[in-house]
């Protein structure tokens, strides 16, 4: 059954970014108005997160009218609260993708990933958004069976993809880039990086309004009506928007939009919690590079170091669309699984945020109508192929459709069970394999 819960507002006030470190240091606050009254353009994009203000930005770096609706302010949702890794590849590594949709498919899959990296850089650079971007993507494996995995695909992607800016990290070398005595090897991907996402996101938005696009916050999209007709009609809560063409950026907190969406994306909740700052030399006992980490958990640790020497750490699992009532303690169990040594420590930050997951891990781009098409779905792997799908979906709607047929051609399943059993077969499904990571399998 579809969340019964408003996640636009069950744990969030309205209006206000999440309580977080990210919002804390923030470089700007944003004030675009309220839609009122009646507006019209030739693409109405829905969502304030990086897939809709990268669409925004480049249609209006086209010359195209682009209005775009935020429910709350710009960044507020994930795209503001997630851990800020700008990871390579797609959210499943490439030889699953070669099993499933063969060689030529998942190299085109690759170079998408590769773009994906280079735009956020290229952006970074060219609007000069200051979001600490910074390179070094540590995965490290919780398993002494996965260490050779991860030497074998180290050298399947140099082999096969050419890609020369990762290499293997064994046990004897492990210990030296992370303080935890979790982990038995893994690899280190200086073509990846980190950032804060937040200011990363306010940076698109404020690039997006230079450009020329209309911005509105507080502005909750109620209905679309229209679709497969001439032009659409976009309700909002004080007003509508008369649109071409219509871009759903919504992920996680589409709620009962568009149902066909919802049936190939699923919210599900993440939390992270920023220490008390460290001294520098106390931050590199924990991550020498100043790396972000992920580790091979199905409920996955995820972590790195702030600006200000901080750690933050996202972990934990949560089944239910309530946040939990301290989130501080909840993420802080599975913190000291990992760092023992930070029994202690203080946590100044928590906070939770929605993400949105497909049944086979990778992004869900669809035309539901030929002037109204979707992409979420991004299953944690969202900062630059999020900004990528606006970028495609962008080029889409001008006629060049090349890159968004790649995602398409993915044909993601629905969730199994229809509208009454999606959510509580997915909640079994991840259940058994946070299991799995308990028992050691």
């Amino acid at each position: 059954m579809l969340p019964a819960l408003d996640l636009l507002t069950a744990n969030d006030t309205p209006g206000q970014h999440a309580p977080s470190y990210y919002a804390a240091t923030a470089n700007r606050q944003t004030a675009h108005p309220v839609l009122e009254g009646s507006q019209t353009c030739s693409v109405c994009v829905i969502g304030g997160g990086y897939t809709g203000l990268s669409a925004a930005l480049h249609l209006a770096e086209r010359g195209i009218d682009v209005i775009l609706l935020e429910a709350n302010r710009i960044g507020w949702g994930a795209s503001g609260r997630n851990g800020g890794q700008v990871g390579s590849g797609q959210r499943m590594d490439q030889t699953v993708l070669e099993e499933r949709h063969g060689k030529s498919h998942a190299r085109l899959l690759w170079d998408l990933a590769e773009d994906s990296k280079a735009l956020v850089k290229h952006l970074i650079e060219r609007h000069q958004i200051a979001c600490d971007y910074t390179p070094g993507v540590l995965h490290a494996d919780h398993r002494k069976s996965f260490v050779e995995e991860s030497r074998d695909y180290v050298e399947h992607l140099r082999l096969a993809y050419g890609y020369e800016d990762i290499r293997f990290v064994g046990p004897d070398e492990i210990g030296e880039h992370v303080g935890s005595p979790r982990y038995y090897g893994g690899t280190l991907d200086m073509g990846a990086g980190h950032l804060h996402p937040l200011n990363f996101a306010l940076g698109l938005g404020a690039a997006a309004e230079a450009a020329g696009a209309r911005l509105f916050e507080e502005t909750r999209v109620t209905a679309l009506a229209g679709k497969g007709t001439g032009r659409l009609n976009v309700k909002t809560e004080h007003g509508e928007v008369r649109a071409d063409h219509v871009i759903l950026a919504c992920n996680g907190y589409l709620g009962r939009l568009d149902r066909e969406t919802a049936a190939h994306v699923m919210p599900i909740n993440n939390f992270i919690v920023a220490t008390e700052p460290f001294s520098e030399d106390e931050a590199r006992k924990i991550i020498r590079n100043n790396v972000a980490v992920a580790d091979s958990k199905f409920v996955i640790n995820y972590f790195r170091l702030s600006a200000d020497h901080r750690l933050l750490f996202g972990g934990g699992e949560n089944y239910g669309y309530r946040f939990p009532e301290d989130i501080r303690e909840f993420v802080r169990a599975p913190m000291l699984e990992i760092f023992p040594q930070l029994e202690g420590v203080g946590i100044d930050y928590g906070w939770g945020g929605t993400l949105a997951i497909t049944p086979r891990r990778m992004p869900y781009f669809a035309r539901l109508a030929p002037n109204m098409m979707t992409a979420g779905g991004y299953s944690g792997h969202g900062v630059a192929m999020a900004t990528l799908g606006g970028q495609i979906m962008a080029e889409a709607v001008t006629g060049t459709a090349g890159r968004f047929d790649v995602f398409e051609r993915l044909n993601i399943p629905a969730f199994p069970g229809g509208d009454r059993l999606r959510f509580p077969l997915l909640v079994l499904a991840m259940t058994w394999f946070s299991l799995r990571d308990r028992l050691g399998f």
